[in-house]
């Protein structure tokens, strides 16, 4: 690959991919027997490419030897876009301590996602449950590496005051009621984390051309080339008790 369109700016490399070992669902779920337990050879090669070309490598919902071992590979910061942290929820997609220090480390970031079952593993999350994860995010990663990751698009289940972007006020003003929260770390929070790892992502592909790295062209092996849908989260329809 040597050219993508201007709007891709991240990829998630585990979704459907038996190139790199996604989270189960659950954490009572059994472990695939062939899974390649992280990244494969061609895994790192395309967080590689993906160095090269500019492009965020987004860890959320892979597992969590997936995600150190794309922490080793990347020279860019890495982002969690819709994750949250385990040791508050052992929900086997959310982030634990030892990855959250690695983040840290990378320069990356950790965006919360709103939803219910990776707030609390059950169906009901309130405002107060995501500030608890935004808090241990940073106080373990940092106030640089912690973001609002929300997947209003992806999820049926939301806390209670934020179904919708028009909770976001509330749960700034939560926020500012806290006194260890500057104005200055609540932009960050609000984006501007984002925008400094999306702007060393473009960094490190700029220095990597520079310096004539070439597009790596291996080519995908033979027998990764079927569709694989073990990754993907099936929501359960809230059981409707009308006529």
């Amino acid at each position: 690959v040597q050219s993508f369109p201007a709007s891709l700016q991240q990829v998630n490399p585990s979704p459907s991919s038996p190139r790199a070992e996604c989270a189960r669902a659950r954490e009572s779920d059994a472990e695939d027997p062939s899974s390649p337990r992280g990244l494969t050879h061609f895994g790192k090669t395309v967080v590689r490419e993906m160095n090269r070309l500019g492009l965020m490598v987004d860890l959320s919902h892979v597992s969590q030897a997936t995600m150190k071992a794309a922490l080793e590979v990347s020279r860019a910061p890495v982002i969690f876009s819709h994750s949250s942290v385990y040791s508050i929820c052992k929900n086997p997609r959310n982030v634990p301590d030892h990855i959250l220090r690695k983040v840290a480390s990378n320069g990356g970031i950790v965006m919360i996602s709103f939803y219910n079952y990776f707030l609390t593993c059950s169906k009901e999350a309130t405002i107060s449950d995501v500030i608890e994860h935004i808090n241990h995010v940073r106080k373990v990663s940092g106030v640089d590496h912690v973001g609002i990751g929300a997947d209003f698009d992806g999820i049926n289940m939301l806390p209670q005051g934020l179904e919708d972007v028009s909770g976001y006020p509330r749960l700034f003003a939560e926020l500012m009621s806290d006194p260890n929260w500057s104005l200055q770390d609540l932009r960050k929070l609000a984006g501007h984390n984002l925008l400094r790892v999306m702007r060393e992502a473009e960094r490190v592909g700029m220095e990597l051309q520079q310096q004539r790295v070439t597009p790596n062209e291996e080519e995908l092996p033979l027998t990764d080339l079927h569709h694989d849908d073990s990754c993907f989260y099936r929501f359960i329809r809230p059981t409707d008790n009308t006529d």
